[in-house]
C-alpha cells in the first residue's frame, strides 16, 4: 500500500515539474497522455464494476479532452481546428455514452482515436515547432 503511494507521490511530482518546464507543444503532450491514462483507468473500472472509479475517470478523461479542446488555436488552421474541434467532441459523447451503458469497447475506440492524434502530434521536430513559432509571433507583429 505505501509503495503505490509513494509512486502515485513521485509520479504527480514528476508532472508538476515536467509542466512547470514545458513548452506548449509538451504540455499538450502531457494533457494527452493524461487522458488516456484516464481512460484506460476507466476501461479497467467499467470492466471491474468499479462504478465510482468509473465515474471519477472518465469524468478526468472529458475534461482533460475539452482542455484540449480549449488550447486549439483557429488563427493557425481553422479547417484544422474545426475537425479536431468535432473529433473531440465525439470523444467526450461517445465517453459519456460508454460511462451509461457501461460498454468498455467504446473506450478502447476514443482511446484509438486519441492515440492517432498523439501519434502525429509526437512526430512533430524541433524545428517544426521552431518554425510554427516563428511564423505565429510574425503573424502578431503584422496584426498590431
Amino acid at each position: 500500500m505505501y509503495e503505490k503511494k509513494g509512486i502515485q507521490a513521485y509520479k504527480k511530482d514528476s508532472i508538476k515539474s515536467d509542466l512547470a518546464s514545458a513548452d506548449p507543444h509538451r504540455v499538450i503532450q502531457l494533457l494527452m497522455q493524461g487522458a488516456l491514462e484516464k481512460l484506460a483507468l476507466g476501461k479497467g473500472c467499467i470492466d471491474r464494476a468499479d462504478w465510482a472509479g468509473k465515474a471519477v475517470a472518465l469524468t478526468r478523461a472529458v475534461e482533460i479532452i475539452n482542455a484540449l479542446k480549449d488550447a486549439l488555436d483557429r488563427d493557425v488552421n481553422p479547417e484544422l481546428v474545426d475537425n479536431l474541434e468535432g473529433l473531440y467532441d465525439y470523444m467526450t459523447t461517445r465517453i459519456n455514452e460508454a460511462s451509461v451503458s457501461k460498454d468498455s469497447s467504446i473506450i478502447e475506440h476514443v482511446m484509438g482515436l486519441l492515440l492517432q492524434i498523439k501519434g502525429a502530434w509526437d512526430q512533430i521536430t524541433d524545428s517544426d515547432k521552431r518554425e510554427a513559432y516563428d511564423d505565429k509571433l510574425q503573424a502578431r507583429a503584422g496584426a498590431v
